[in-house]
């Protein structure tokens, strides 16, 4: 497949050079189509340099901006509007969203174990092009690196919270409590058990089968079919043909719209930390204000990464993250109750195991707040981020086999989030429980963590290095995310013009700053959950075209 760009006011030997999709390596199936990456693209370097699919940017670029402007301008009318968008859709939705993440977490297990697994993602010759720790760096740092550090203690202190305090009902006869399932009022220990249960299944398992669905389907039809990178090439074995026209058109402008909504409600959620962070150790504000200032240095700082490129900028900036990610869970091992750790690491995952049915039933349900409010929630979220997570996975994962992508991709991320979850929140819990300290559970959201870092030495800081942690993790994922949708948007090209990346990674930042000021986090929150759903049905079409897809693979 060759590279053409409809070009009115650039000479051949001026258009700028494209980094080509690698053909696949040994024998594959690759599909036959007149198609030619960057066919429908509009280029130009006059003035201002540019490559763009004229369909896709365009709609998806006037429809960012007009977004950001009216929720900007509109600021306190729409706050209860996007409150009733997040309550309607995870209220009466909830059920879809859990039976498609078990769809996603079943085929991936099936795949792992499957003859399909032996298909190589490059073609039978393939070899990778990153080695383990760079690679696996970059997808976990991708992945989900902020909801850790917000999460890593909030999450388990609020689930064990909610099922100590057991079942309540309202006059209405339904439940009122946030508890997971029935809770476990009165018994700490059952209470800590699936209160730890409930927080590793929103890490665990299905929020990685969502990126893996997404990455296994781009690397498959890209690097073996000879496909763009884009999510429309998925899609072939659906619609043939068509796919390059506006089926694809509206896969892909749905694929930018998930992804800017899913990196601003990080990007929101770890100001909001960042915040909380600096005025629990200096004082500053955590108003408005200051927000919006932090969420511009942050995508002051994205923006030096994503013109730094891949490999100098997200594969530096996410080892760098998860050297300073590993110092800070092996201080708090280390400091804090190691041997409850160790044995609750174990415990952890046993109750994991025991509890994964009822929780991921999607029917019959009588815990309403925790599957709408937590569980709805967070699968909207992972799906969101699905696109530019899977995308940037696909990007540097050729040459690996499918069993050994699902792997890295699946297990391991989700063996790390149980160890995580358990040094932070199992800390937490114990402070609890067994000194008494009840700082952590009378605190926000965005201050658990630095409350539970009181209790160990060095306050200052490892309180520091978590607002650090909080910063560059969201500037990995604000360069990655700019990569990935600039792909998108470019009509498949894996390097387009650094000024589109530049124009992503801003809106990013404008986007969460509208959506802080037009109603906090319920309204990034809503969009997550907005955007999230449309692309849920996408994503179950996308399981349907690599089964398809493996099945004419050699293996």
């Amino acid at each position: 497949m060759t590279e053409n760009t409809k070009n009115n006011e650039m000479e051949p030997d001026d258009q700028p050079e494209v980094e080509p999709i690698p053909e696949p390596e040994g024998e594959t199936e690759i599909i036959e189509t007149d198609f030619e990456i960057g066919q429908d693209n509009i280029a130009s370097s006059w003035k201002l340099e540019f490559d763009i699919h004229q369909v896709v940017f365009t709609v998806s670029a006037l429809g960012i901006v007009a977004f950001t402007f009216l929720t900007m301008a509109y600021q306190t009318a729409l706050e209860p509007v996007f409150l009733n968008v997040r309550d309607w859709l995870t209220g009466n939705l909830d059920w879809f969203f859990l039976l498609s993440g078990n769809i996603f977490v079943l085929l991936c297990l099936f795949l792992i174990v499957s003859p399909l697994g032996k298909v190589r993602l490059g073609g039978p010759d393939a070899t990778p092009s990153y080695g383990y720790v760079g690679w696996f760096s970059m997808l976990f740092a991708a992945g989900m690196g902020i909801g850790l550090m917000f999460y890593g203690v909030s999450e388990p202190m609020s689930h064990f919270g909610s099922a100590m305090g057991g079942i309540s009902v309202g006059e209405d006869g339904l439940r009122t409590d946030w508890a997971p399932l029935g809770g476990a009022e009165g018994d700490t220990a059952e209470a800590a058990r699936l209160g730890m249960a409930a927080t590793i299944f929103h890490w665990g398992l299905h929020p990685w089968a969502i990126y893996a669905v997404v990455a296994l389907a781009l690397s498959l039809f890209a690097y073996n079919k000879g496909l763009p990178l884009t999510l429309r090439s998925c899609f072939y074995p659906i619609f043939g043909e068509k796919v390059w026209g506006w089926p694809g058109n509206v896969i892909d402008i749905l694929a930018i719209f998930s992804t800017i909504f899913g990196l601003a409600t990080s990007l929101g959620i770890g100001a909001q930390q960042s915040a909380a962070g600096l005025n629990f150790l200096f004082g500053t504000s955590t108003a408005n204000p200051m927000l919006v200032t932090l969420i511009i240095v942050i995508t002051a700082l994205a923006l030096v990464s994503v013109v730094a490129g891949l490999d100098a900028g997200v594969k530096r900036l996410s080892e760098l993250n998860m050297a300073l990610a590993a110092i800070l869970l092996i201080f708090v091992i280390g400091f804090g109750p190691t041997m409850e750790i160790a044995s609750g690491f174990f415990s952890n995952l046993v109750a994991y195991g025991e509890y994964l049915p009822a929780l991921s039933m999607p029917f019959g349900r009588e815990d309403a707040n925790f599957t709408s409010g937590w569980t709805a929630f967070y699968w909207a979220w992972w799906i969101s981020w699905s696109p530019f997570v899977g995308m940037f996975i696909a990007r540097v994962s050729r040459g690996r086999t499918v069993r050994e992508f699902l792997i890295a991709v699946l297990i391991v991320p989700t063996v790390l989030s149980v160890l995580w979850m358990t040094a932070m929140g199992g800390t937490a819990i114990g402070q609890v429980v067994n000194d008494g300290f009840t700082g952590v559970q009378d605190a926000a959201l965005e201050l658990k963590l630095f409350e539970m870092l009181t209790q160990l030495p060095l306050t200052g800081l490892t309180s520091l290095i978590g607002i650090i942690l909080v910063v560059v993790f969201f500037v990995t994922s604000s360069d990655s995310g700019s990569l990935v949708i600039d792909t998108i948007a470019a009509g498949g090209k894996v390097n387009a013009p650094t000024p589109q990346r530049v124009f992503w990674a801003s809106f990013e930042g404008l986007v969460a700053i509208a959506l802080l000021l037009g109603g906090g986090l319920v309204a990034l929150q809503a969009m997550a959950v907005s955007t999230g759903l449309p692309f849920t049905i996408v994503l179950l079409g996308a399981c349907y075209s690599i089964v398809r897809g493996l099945m004419s693979e050699p293996r």
